[in-house]
């Protein structure tokens, strides 16, 4: 009888585990389901959802294919879709390879930039470019995450995001070094730039991000961090 007993309470712990497991499935189904609901509905209140341009619709896998980061970063990683209004004055939808501490800072970002007509040129993970950075920023291209110079780059984390590089080119303050890319010009008429007391600046500083415009050596127009 008591051996019965206790392999009633023993069942009953297992079905009750299975079904916390369940619920907590279920939930974060929900959750992602939801990211994508928001994102068609932001979608479809700018332009008809078959319109969208697509930029970048890669898996997590083909985003990280080739990468030199160790797993423990690669499991901070997130990547998501993002929508932007494009230079072609278009509705497209690309994708940012980011970490999860700033996952939701930068889908945020997004939605700001493009409820204030602010133009993305493209946003594709950095696996597109051989993961060379430097063929990404030549392209205005605007991404997160890049495992390059681990000492320093928060980059190497997903910690920061360049936005439209091109058009916020690295400006040295005292050295008579080319901006970077190389060739680009700042232009704060053109849409997309970035400059102090600019409103995407302001909101990026509003949630905690450092601009690289305050940097010592040179001005790192388009880049924001996070520690």
């Amino acid at each position: 009888m008591k051996n019965q007993r206790n392999k009633i309470i023993s069942l009953s712990f297992i079905g009750f585990a299975v079904l916390f497991c369940s619920i907590q499935s279920c939930k974060k189904k929900e959750a992602q389901q939801a990211r994508k609901v928001s994102l068609y509905t932001q979608a479809d209140a700018v332009e008809p959802r078959d319109t969208v341009i697509i930029d970048s619709r890669l898996t997590f896998l083909e985003a990280t294919a080739g990468t030199k980061a160790p797993k423990s970063i690669l499991d901070e990683l997130f990547l998501m879709d993002v929508l932007y209004k494009s230079t072609d004055q278009r509705l497209h939808q690309g994708q940012i390879l980011t970490n999860k501490k700033i996952e939701n800072d930068i889908r945020n970002m997004f939605v700001f930039m493009l409820e204030n007509d602010f133009v993305i040129e493209k946003a594709i993970p950095i696996v597109h470019y051989n993961w060379d950075d430097s063929l990404s920023m030549d392209d205005n291209n605007t991404y997160s995450f890049c495992y390059r110079n681990v000492s320093y780059s928060k980059h190497a984390r997903g910690m920061a995001i360049d936005i439209n590089p091109r058009f916020n080119p690295l400006r040295w303050k005292n050295a008579d070094y080319p901006n970077q890319p190389e060739g680009a010009v700042l232009d704060t008429t053109v849409n997309g730039t970035l400059y102090s007391g600019h409103r995407v600046v302001e909101e990026f500083q509003r949630l905690g991000f450092r601009w690289g415009h305050t940097f010592s050596k040179y001005y790192d127009d388009h880049h924001f961090e996070k520690r």
